[in-house]
C-alpha cells in the first residue's frame, strides 16, 4: 500500500510537470539591432536556447525593425496566449506598461528597465561596475595613455557604461585621457557598424590604442576597425573575445542570458514573481571576460590587479559612481 501511494504521488507530480510544460508558451520581443547582434540581443537568445535545449519547449520571438512595433508585438503574443513574455531593452518600458495592464494574467519580464506592475518582472544591471573593471584593464594595457569609448544611442544607460569605464581608467592611471563618442540619438545608433568603425578610426588617429564599444551591433564595426588597425578592443554584453583573437582585450559581460533563462525556468517551476532584480558584480550579473582568446593579452600581474579591484568593489572598499543616480559622472 505504501509503495502504491508513493507511485501515485510520483505520477501526479509528473502529470503536473507535464501539464506545466504543455501550457508554457514563452516568447521574446527583441530590442533594435537584430537577434544575432553578437551582443545584447544575442545574449538573451542564448539564454532562450539553453532553456529550449534543456526543457524541449520552443521559444517564439520577434525582431522589430522600429520602436513602433514593440507594443504591437507584445500585445500579439499576449493575445495568442504566450506566457511568459520577455521584453528586451529599456525602449520597451512604455509599451510594456500599457500592454501589461491590458493582460494582468500574463507574466512579463523586461530587461534593462523597471515597470512597476504586479505581473512584470524587471531585471536591471550595474553596468558601471563591470565597466569599471574593463576600464582598469584598458589603462593597464594602453601604451599611449589614450583610451577610447564608443557608445550607441546617447542615453543615460550608455552614459552609465562610459562613466564606470572612465572611473576604472582613472583608478589604474590617473593621467590617462579618455576620448568618447556616441553613435547617435535615435535607435538606429544600435545597428550601424559602419559608423562605429568610423568613430573608432577617428579615435585611433588621435592616439587611442584601446577602445571599448557599448553600442549593440554598431560595436561590431568598432571591433573590426580595431582588428584592422592592430589596436585593442573591448566587447560588451556577450563575451565577444572570440570574434577577433589577438586584438580583443576583454569583454564586459552582462548576464542577460541568465535573466532570460531564469525567467522561463521560474515560470516552468511555478516560482515566477513580479519584482525588481538589480544585478552587479556581487550578484554575478556583470563581470569581465578572461578565456583562451585573450589570455595572451592579459599577463598574470594585470589579471591580478583587475581581480583585486573586483574584490574591492564587492567588499565595498571601492564605490563606483552610477551616472544614472544623478546624470553626472564623478
Amino acid at each position: 500500500m505504501k509503495g502504491l501511494l508513493v507511485s501515485l504521488i510520483a505520477l501526479v507530480a509528473m502529470g503536473s510537470i507535464a501539464q506545466a510544460q504543455t501550457t508554457l508558451k514563452p516568447a521574446i520581443v527583441y530590442a533594435n539591432g537584430g537577434k544575432f547582434d553578437k551582443s545584447f540581443n544575442e545574449g538573451v537568445s542564448n539564454g532562450a536556447k539553453k532553456f529550449t535545449d534543456e526543457i524541449k519547449i520552443a521559444v517564439v520571438d520577434f525582431e522589430p525593425s522600429n520602436e513602433t512595433q514593440f507594443e504591437q508585438a507584445l500585445r500579439r503574443f499576449a493575445q495568442r496566449g504566450n506566457d511568459p513574455i520577455i521584453a528586451v531593452g529599456f525602449s520597451q518600458a512604455v509599451a510594456l506598461e500599457k500592454v501589461g495592464k491590458e493582460f494582468p494574467n500574463t507574466h512579463f519580464t523586461i530587461i534593462d528597465s523597471v515597470v512597476k506592475l504586479p505581473n512584470v518582472q524587471s531585471v536591471v544591471f550595474k553596468e558601471h561596475e563591470g565597466s569599471f573593471l574593463v576600464g582598469v584593464l584598458a589603462a593597464l594595457a594602453s601604451k599611449s595613455g589614450k583610451i577610447g569609448f564608443v557608445g550607441g544611442m546617447d542615453i543615460p544607460l550608455i552614459r552609465r557604461f562610459q562613466c564606470g569605464y572612465e572611473q576604472g581608467v582613472k583608478y589604474a592611471n590617473p593621467s590617462a585621457e579618455v576620448i568618447a563618442n556616441m553613435t547617435g540619438t535615435t535607435p538606429a545608433a544600435w545597428n550601424d557598424p559602419g559608423r562605429g568603425a568610423e568613430l573608432a578610426k577617428g579615435q585611433f588617429d588621435r592616439g587611442v590604442d584601446v577602445v571599448y564599444a557599448a553600442a549593440g551591433n554598431t560595436g561590431t564595426g568598432v571591433l573590426q576597425a580595431a582588428k584592422d588597425r592592430g589596436k585593442l578592443a573591448i566587447g560588451v554584453d556577450s563575451n565577444q573575445n572570440y570574434l577577433h583573437p589577438g586584438t580583443m582585450l576583454t569583454s564586459m559581460i552582462k548576464r542577460v542570458d541568465v535573466a532570460a533563462y531564469n525567467s522561463f525556468k521560474a515560470m516552468q517551476g511555478g516560482s515566477w514573481r513580479g519584482d525588481v532584480s538589480v544585478l552587479g558584480l556581487k550578484e554575478g550579473g556583470v563581470d569581465w571576460a578572461y578565456d583562451q582568446y585573450n589570455e595572451k593579452l592579459v599577463p598574470p600581474e594585470m589579471k591580478a590587479k583587475v581581480e583585486a579591484a573586483k574584490a574591492d568593489i564587492i567588499a565595498g572598499k571601492i564605490t563606483v559612481h552610477d551616472y544614472m543616480s544623478n546624470n553626472a559622472c564623478k
